[in-house]
Parts: C-alpha cells; sequence; structure tokens
C-alpha cells in the first residue's frame, strides 16, 4: 500500500508544506549531498520515535541532527572545542558530522543515551531549504539518519526511498525528490570531544582535510562512542557480496572501468574515478537486487581519502544482514 506523499517539484510552497509536516510530528524523506535521510522534529520525542519505527532502528542507536547554518550548533552542544569550530567553518555545509557533548536541548531519544551528539549542516539546496523553512516556524533541528530500512543500502535517489520505505510511511509523511545524491556515501563522522579529532566514521572529508584545516593530527578513539551506520554488517542488499574476487558467469560485478568484464558477468558499474565510484555504488547495489542476482562481485577502489570510506561500506556490505 503506499502511502507517503511524493514530491518531485521542491518549490518554495514544497518546502513550506514539508516544514509545516516536521513541525507537526510527520516524517519528511530529502535528498542530501552523501545519502537521503528520513527527518523528523529533533526535539520531538513521539516524531523521533516515528523514525526508529519505519527504520525497524533500534533504540540506542543514536541520531544525527541537521542544523541549517553553523550558528545552530551551540543550541544542542556544549563546550564546543576550537577545532571543531575550524572544522564547521571550512566544511558546512558539507558531508560532515561533528560528535560534542550535548546540551540540555539533545534528549537521550536522539543520542541513544550518550553524553554526545552528532550535528552537521547538509550541502543540498532542498535539505537547506527544508531546514531553514522549518526554522523559520521554530523547528532548530531535524534528526535524520538515512532513509532506509535498518542495516540496508542506503538511498540515493527519491525512488529508492519509496521502494524501501513507502509502506512504512503515513498519509501525511512526504518524500521530497531532489535528483541524485552527488557524493553517495554517508558523512565523515569525526569525534570534538577530546583533545585531539578523531573519525569515527570515513567519508568524502579525509584525514588529510582535517589535520590541514585543524593543526591537529587525527588521533585513535579515546572512547567508544556509538554512531549511526557503525555496525560490523551494514549497508549490504539482498545479494552476497564478495570482495575482491574474480566474478563467474551469473554474478554481479563492480569495478573500476579499465577492469573488463568476463563473459556472463553482468556489469553493474564501471566507475571511471573514486568519486563516480562513491556517487554511483549503493545505486549499483540496488540494482543488482532489482535484477534478483544473488552475488555481486565487487573490486574495491585502491588509495586513500574516499577510497577509505568506500572500502568500509564494502566490507560491512559483505559481511551481509
Amino acid at each position: 500500500m503506499s502511502t507517503g506523499q511524493f514530491i518531485s517539484r521542491c518549490t518554495a510552497d514544497a518546502m513550506t508544506l514539508a516544514a509545516a509536516a516536521i513541525a507537526q510530528g510527520h516524517l519528511v524523506a530529502f535528498p542530501t549531498e552523501t545519502v537521503y535521510g528520513l527527518g523528523a522534529n529533533a526535539t520531538q520525542e513521539s516524531a523521533v520515535a516515528k523514525i526508529y519505527a519505519a527504520k525497524g532502528r533500534p533504540a540506542d542507536h543514536p541520531l544525527i541532527v541537521h542544523i541549517a547554518s553553523m550558528d545552530e550548533i551551540g543550541y544542542w552542544a556544549d563546550e564546543i572545542s576550537e577545532y571543531a569550530i575550524a572544522l564547521a567553518r571550512n566544511f558546512w555545509p558539507g558531508p560532515m558530522t561533528l560528535i560534542c557533548q550535548r546540551s540540555e536541548v539533545a534528549k537521550d531519544f536522539i543520542t541513544g543515551g550518550q553524553e554526545t551528539v552528532g550535528i552537521r549542516v547538509p550541502d543540498h539546496v532542498v535539505a537547506l531549504a527544508l531546514l531553514e523553512a522549518a526554522k523559520e516556524i521554530g523547528v532548530l533541528g531535524i534528526a535524520a539518519p538515512s532513509a532506509n530500512r535498518f542495516g540496508h543500502v542506503s538511498p540515493t535517489t527519491a525512488q529508492a526511498v519509496r521502494e524501501e520505505l513507502d509502506q512504512y510511511l503515513s498519509s501525511d509523511d512526504m518524500i521530497l525528490d531532489g535528483g541524485p545524491s552527488q557524493v553517495g556515501v554517508e558523512s565523515t563522522i569525526i569525534d570534538c570531544t577530546g583533545s585531539n579529532p578523531h573519525i569515527l566514521r570515513p567519508g568524502a572529508i579525509t584525514q588529510a582535510m582535517i589535520e590541514e584545516v585543524t593543526g591537529l593530527k587525527v588521533t585513535d578513539a579515546q572512547n567508544e562512542i556509538r554512531i549511526s551506520g557503525s555496525l560490523e554488517n551494514h549497508y549490504a542488499p539482498e545479494a552476497t557480496v564478495v570482495l575482491d574476487t574474480t566474478p563467474q558467469s551469473g554474478d554481479g560485478y563492480i569495478a573500476m572501468s579499465d577492469k573488463p568484464t568476463p563473459a556472463g558477468v553482468i556489469r553493474l558499474a564501471s566507475p571511471q574515478s573514486v568519486e563516480e565510484y562513491a556517487r554511483i555504488l549503493y545505486a549499483s547495489l540496488r540494482d543488482g537486487d532489482s535484477q534478483k542476482i544473488n552475488r555481486i562481485c565487487i573490486d574495491q577502489p585502491q588509495g586513500d581519502g574516499l577510497a577509505i570510506a568506500i572500502c568500509d561500506r564494502l566490507q560491512r556490505a559483505a559481511r551481509g544482514r
């Protein structure tokens, strides 16, 4: 049964309607530059509970709060380090989430019962328009994990959200179509609670970029903070994912464009760059499932930076659901 309202033209009026839906406690799936998020008013426990229900997400799994600009960071976080401010100034709006000590506003239902909160300013015109419209009517943050069932492949198009979640949404919920996500893997999550930054989840903002901006070395974790997308088995399609193995006839195959496709193998993606690899990865995994392919062989990209983030997602996907 189809339920959520699908908005394909994200006009100013549509943003006003979507912001009102958020304020009234409904869910709105919206595009960001990384993946599509499933949003709710971050100060409204009953609304946030709908995210967990729609995703089938464990209650102790924290959510990221999306804000319209870095000016709102002090509303959600206390004791914000100087290097966290430097990172925000340089990379927001952008694919980076900062973990800070939470303020009194960030309740247990957002933080998973932890004393920290994840915050980010997304770099997408629709996401920012929604956040601004929501802020104008008193919503100072939208909690939004990826808009998919828990542990599954993150959606990078509105149609993927619809296929994944439509049956779990109500008639008052909305899906905003802002085109395909341009980064394609989730934000870098950086723990900013210690004397040095620490990467909890790799993404498009790399260790080298963090160290250049902060003048600090990225160090190993001092404490175990639970974050989104951190389970050993995550980002997994229905198909079995096998890494760095020669594909056999009938297998799906994802590899850089210079790798040939063996006979009988179904080529799902041939990216020409690491950036393109990230952008099309999740859609290619979903394509494999739609073709009812049982096994997808994937050659991991080489290098550091964004390649590290891609390999992180692939290794979790290979562990299955």
